[in-house]
């Protein structure tokens, strides 16, 4: 009997019990692959948390793994010393995310960590918010932000709003492996905590403080109101609804059309099953709300409503979907322009961005005398620049953090990526550009023609389960071992090794600085540069394509070449 099978029996008998534990179970026996893939394997807890399919077994979301991850989050706070530690709790749309949130809750509430939780469900950023402004020692939020509806996951922040970095990650994985998942977890009944006062409900007043927060980011909002915005909005199902709407009518926008089916928060997304912001397929039901409307702006949160997406008329009759990328040089370039005609612009401004975001924002912060700073993907990392800042006494010259991936920034009284903040911005800057007669697409091109054209595309290679998980690693030890001379006939200058700190130009690999994570960066001769690395939060490969020219049709042909010439390094 394989270890996989005794598991699966320890279970069975472990959760004898528990009726919806011993039907998803015995609904497997006999399934060796299913069996195989939910047992193989503890799911482990790193810096973005956990995450996973939704089920039962060790490598699946349900209230074992959730109630053994928040057993060990709680050992690590009292570790700490710290008298009376508090938990700030938030959870999205969701299958099953408030019950593991009330769950969670009950766990901290029996190990003497105060649990405060929102009532309902409300977008991350207001749970890094509420750590902050609560002076709670952590957070937890229930989410799997833009995976498919089979998934869920959990975030745990430290005390300044941030999500935990690799040193509190490896302390509490170590705790969540010493704790066993059915006698070692210590839990109390939600209501019978909430009685006692160990559990308590964040109020409504809260969630307006956090709104009054986000509006204070507007640079002009006056304008809203005066161009006559005809603007269409989608959740995708899920927990942006409430506080995006509210903006709306702080802005004074009143010709706001929601997409009908995806309003109500529902953790299936019956629409759009995989409700990323970023894609076609999700924002399908939106364009066509558009295009009736004859809207100036489609915008569409996630289900955490930490990530947004835009579309806007192309001029030909259709919708241009932006990449993040797109938005975040339009947000910098608006914010940079108007801070500087308003006299806002601090002393010494900085922005951030991810390190596989466009090259294209460092020209336009330059031309502003913005200070880019490069991070690595994550907005804990952008938060720590934030806080850097702040603790010298610069807390006002940060103006804009953003990612690739549709996240966005403009305040330090959050410390991850709002959306709720960006849909404010965006819209600020749509009404903006439409009293001056100009499409977002005109802002852009107009960008392009002063900072030349570049491109920063994005594959997503999915690799699922052991297998899966085997065949990322032999991709990416393969990079290191045989890095290409070439891609698409284009010469590759040096290949920087992220993990390792090294750096190969064709005579053996030698020491660099880099900042350390599992990515390899391939700069061609040309200018132009690939950058490859696993997802820290989805079992895929991910490669951007920073590519700049001339002209459209020249970049987008480069594109295409170096795509297929990396789908083949990748077994594609």
């Amino acid at each position: 009997m394989t270890n996989e099978h005794i598991l699966y029996k320890l279970w069975l008998k472990k959760t004898a019990a528990d009726a919806q534990a011993q039907k998803d179970l015995k609904g497997i026996a006999g399934n060796e692959a299913e069996i195989g893939d939910r047992f193989y394997r503890e799911l482990s807890f790193g810096t973005a948390g956990l995450r996973g399919i939704m089920g039962m077994g060790i490598n699946r979301m349900n209230r074992y793994t959730v109630g053994r991850a928040t057993q060990g989050f709680a050992k690590y706070l009292h570790s700490k010393k710290t008298e009376n530690p508090s938990v700030a709790i938030a959870y999205d749309s969701r299958l099953n995310s408030k019950e593991f949130a009330r769950y969670a809750a009950g766990v901290l509430a029996a190990n003497g960590v105060k649990a405060l939780i929102y009532k309902e469900l409300m977008p991350t950023p207001a749970l890094s918010y509420a750590i902050r402004e609560l002076g709670c020692d952590g957070g937890i939020n229930i989410t799997a932000s833009h995976n498919p509806a089979a998934y869920n996951g959990y975030k745990a922040y430290d005390a300044s709003g941030c999500q935990i970095g690799p040193e509190i990650a490896d302390v509490v994985q170590k705790s969540i492996l010493e704790t066993d998942l059915f006698s070692g977890v210590e839990t109390m009944d939600f209501d019978a905590a909430l009685e006692k006062g160990l559990v308590e409900f964040i109020p409504q007043s809260f969630v307006e403080r956090y709104l009054d927060r986000v509006c204070a980011e507007a640079l002009q909002p006056e304008i809203c109101k005066e161009a006559g915005l005809k603007l269409i909005y989608t959740p995708l199902n899920g927990a942006g609804m409430n506080c995006v709407s509210a903006i709306f009518a702080r802005l004074g926008i009143k010709d706001v059309h929601n997409v009908p089916e995806q309003v109500a928060p529902d953790g299936n997304f019956p629409t759009c099953p995989y409700p990323n912001p970023e894609i076609k397929e999700a924002l399908s039901l939106g364009l066509k709300l558009a295009a009736e409307k004859k809207a100036d702006i489609l915008i569409a949160t996630d289900p955490d409503a930490d990530r947004v997406g835009a579309a806007v008329p192309d001029g030909e009759g259709g919708y241009r979907i932006f990449t993040g990328n797109e938005v975040g040089i339009l947000l910098l370039d608006y914010i940079c322009k108007t801070r500087k005609k308003l006299g806002k612009m601090p002393d010494k401004p900085v922005a951030v961005r991810s390190l596989v975001s466009s090259r294209m924002a460092d020209a336009v912060a330059a031309h502003y005398g913005v200070e880019m700073v490069k991070v690595l993907t994550g907005f804990r990392f952008i938060g720590g620049v934030i806080a850097g800042l702040e603790e010298t006494g610069r807390a006002d010259s940060f103006i804009f953090g953003f990612e690739e991936s549709c996240g966005y920034l403009t305040g330090g009284f959050v410390r991850d990526k709002d959306a709720v903040n960006a849909v404010l911005m965006l819209t600020e800057m749509a009404a903006a550009y439409k009293l001056a007669g100009k499409t977002l697409v005109d802002a852009l091109e107009e960008l392009y023609t002063q900072f030349g054209v570049w491109s920063s595309e994005v594959d997503n290679f999915a690799y699922e389960g052991e297998s899966g998980m085997k065949a990322m690693a032999g991709i990416m030890e393969g990079l290191r071992k045989q890095p290409p001379v070439e891609i698409a006939g284009d010469a590759v200058g040096e290949t920087l090794d992220y993990k390792q700190g090294a750096r190969y130009a064709g005579d053996g690999w030698s020491p660099v600085d880099l900042p350390k994570t599992d990515m390899v960066e391939l700069k061609l001769k040309n200018g132009n540069s690939i950058i490859i690395r696993p997802s820290g939060t989805e079992p895929k490969i991910k490669i951007y394509y920073v590519v700049t020219g001339k002209g459209h049709q020249s970049v987008a042909q480069k594109n295409r070449d170096y795509r297929a010439a990396c789908a083949k390094i990748v077994g594609r």
